[in-house]
């Protein structure tokens, strides 16, 4: 058997330092993906993608080691986070406004068949509600601004602020996706001051 493969360690986007603003390029991976709207942790459309995503993800793996030979670690937990007023992450962090998708993200070697597989599993016995809604999709984000947060989610918005508002215009780059997150911690199992979280932006040329 093959050495399990961890992406959070091979892969350099899963890599930030905390106090610098880096200028990385993303190439396209594939993930399983849930969508959803409202306050991330509590709403129960975050607790039920949660409930569904990772299921999936976990029979995934399974089949991926059984069928291919090829295990590996499932990635942290990520997060594309938008809204109609970009103020609510930063300034106003108003949650009840935010549209997400969670994803956690599936090796290069992973294809839709062992997926759907997977999914068929997972709603073979006592279904989660959304699972229906979890699908595979990739994500090209290509130039991106990204930094590492330490502590507590709710405290991200003056690094939010600093990155948007100060260093993306001083190095004449503009908004060109969806504010992206990479959660480095388990919030049940590590402190909220320990917490690690990467804060990824695309951006383009202004």
């Amino acid at each position: 058997m093959a050495e399990k493969v961890d992406l959070k360690k091979t892969l350099p986007g899963f890599r930030a330092t905390r106090g610098r603003f880096e200028v990385i390029d993303v190439p396209e991976f594939a993930y399983l993906m849930i969508d959803g709207h409202g306050t991330p942790g509590t709403s129960p459309a975050y607790v039920q993608a949660l409930e569904a995503l990772y299921p999936v993800a976990y029979k995934t793996k399974f089949a991926s080691k059984t069928q291919l030979e090829r295990d590996y670690v499932v990635p942290p937990l990520e997060g594309l986070w938008w809204a109609q007023d970009m103020d609510s992450f930063t300034t106003a962090r108003d949650k009840s406004q935010w549209d997400w998708t969670l994803m956690l993200m599936l090796p290069a070697w992973v294809g839709a068949d062992l997926v759907e597989a997977a999914i068929a599993v997972v709603g073979s016995k006592n279904p989660p509600a959304r699972l229906g809604a979890v699908r595979i999709e990739t994500l090209t984000e290509g130039r991106c601004v990204q930094t590492l947060h330490l502590g507590p989610y709710d405290d991200e918005g003056p690094l939010l602020q600093e990155m948007h508002h100060s260093f993306m215009p001083a190095h004449g780059l503009r908004f060109a996706g969806k504010h992206h997150e990479i959660y480095l911690g388990d919030p049940r199992r590590t402190a909220p001051e320990k917490l690690r979280t990467i804060l990824r932006q695309p951006v383009a040329p202004a």
